[in-house]
């Protein structure tokens, strides 16, 4: 369970899936509350090596061979871009955005997102894109209000 102001959020009791499938991962981009579980799978014919690069977060290394059980994996802190790299195949990475509140969204393929269940006040909110960094933009939410939020980065 977390805490954000008065407010206290149960850790989903349902399992993200991460699979790595032609020597990359999918997703590219995942979001997870902080303890909840990432259940790792190799489709792959080949050895992958799992390795998360975190700040604030335990750091891990584990090899992964075709056919084995999935790892299940936690992150316990809030860290936003927590890369993730295999040692076997340099190009596969992968990005885990870890939150402490259930009021987080990755983009879908057409750049649209939601984030449901926002109460009422101010926000800002962070989009963070991994080459082109962040952007912040502020929000009110009055009670029973719906926005569309857009932003957009410059290349």
């Amino acid at each position: 369970m977390w805490t954000a102001g008065d407010r206290t959020f149960d850790v989903p009791s349902d399992k993200v899936t991460l699979d790595q499938n032609g020597c990359r991962y999918h997703p590219h981009m995942l979001g997870v509350m902080a303890g909840q579980t990432i259940e790792i799978k190799n489709s792959d014919p080949t050895t992958h090596n799992i390795h998360p690069t975190p700040k604030d977060n335990r750091e891990w290394n584990e090899s992964q061979p075709p056919n084995a059980a999935p790892l299940e994996k936690t992150f316990a802190r809030e860290e936003i871009m927590l890369p993730v790299k295999c040692n076997q195949h340099p190009w596969m990475k992968m990005f885990i955005n870890v939150s402490k509140t259930p009021f987080y969204a990755v983009t879908g393929a057409d750049g649209k997102y939601e984030i449901k269940g926002l109460p009422p006040g101010d926000y800002t909110l962070a989009f963070v894109h991994e080459k082109l960094g962040e952007q912040d933009q502020k929000v009110t939410l009055a009670a029973k209000d719906s926005k569309t939020v857009d932003q957009g980065f410059k290349q």
